[in-house]
């Protein structure tokens, strides 16, 4: 089977994704991360809170209070003990998953002008997205710049690497996805299906499948290596402004305008698919 026929079935085989819908937030969800065994679900509000749920029951576990201003990003360490949260005033907190204390908090700095940052999965680039549309991938250890990126016309809201480092997607209020080759700069495709801004982009852990989310309250799926739609999950009745992957690449979770945090269950891909 082709790899044209597979992305055809796969998505006929979509129908209505099964999901769980978790409440608890007051305010728009900004963002979730997984822990690296999959077991627990963090999320971060505009409340200043941080909640972490159970993902077998859907029940929340604990909420984290320390932040003043937009939780916009969370993040486990690789052994899943600690919880990094980073807010609008650039404030990061680490928190202790079983306790739910606050271990330390310091100041991340980076330009006033960047919207968006995401680390390579070797830690030594970061990419940094900017109003301006542009894109400009940093040497960590030197802070000089690897090589630019242009392509998007207006604000790059959200970045994510692939799994091996290779390619780079960012996501725009210009309502495209793009992605990038690392090594050179140079754009490979553009996504194009979101009818409004892009803020959330992601790939799986396999690095097959690209998903993004945005101001349609939709997610859809990509298929990386041939930039073709795989599907396209609705059931959020806000801006979608989070998403992640579990480690197994089973299940999506995504944050929401509509206050909620939303689990969605995926259709096993094949791990080869021929590409006649």
């Amino acid at each position: 089977m082709g790899l044209r026929d597979y992305v055809a079935r796969w998505a006929q085989r979509w129908g209505p994704a099964t999901h769980r819908t978790l409440k608890g937030h007051s305010d728009v969800v900004q963002c979730v991360g997984f822990s690296p065994d999959g077991r627990w679900l963090a999320s971060g509000c505009r409340d200043g809170t941080v909640r972490i749920w159970d993902v077998a029951t859907g029940k929340g576990c604990s909420t984290l209070q320390g932040h003043s201003g937009w939780v916009l990003a969370v993040a486990f360490t690789p052994d899943g003990q600690i919880l990094a949260s980073r807010d609008s005033k650039w404030i990061v907190r680490l928190w202790d998953v079983i306790s739910g204390q606050e271990r330390s908090s310091f100041p991340a700095r980076h330009p006033s002008s960047v919207i968006s940052l995401a680390y390579s999965p070797d830690g030594r680039a970061v990419a940094l997205g900017s109003y301006d549309g542009n894109v400009s991938l940093q040497d960590v250890a030197t802070g000089q710049e690897l090589v630019p990126i242009r392509g998007h016309t207006k604000w790059v809201a959200s970045l994510a690497f692939s799994p091996d480092g290779r390619v780079l997607a960012s996501g725009s209020y210009d309502n495209t996805v793009r992605l990038w080759d690392v090594d050179t700069g140079r754009e490979r495709t553009a996504l194009r299906g979101h009818s409004g801004w892009v803020f959330a982009v992601a790939f799986a852990p396999d690095g097959r499948t690209l998903a993004t989310a945005g101001e349609d309250a939709i997610v859809k799926l990509w298929d990386v290596a041939s930039a073709q739609e795989l599907g396209t999950l609705k059931g959020h009745t806000g801006y979608v402004l989070g998403i992640t992957f579990s480690p197994d690449s089973g299940t999506i979770a995504t944050a929401s305008r509509d206050m909620t945090v939303r689990l969605w269950s995926l259709p096993r891909r094949p791990v080869t698919a021929s590409r006649g």
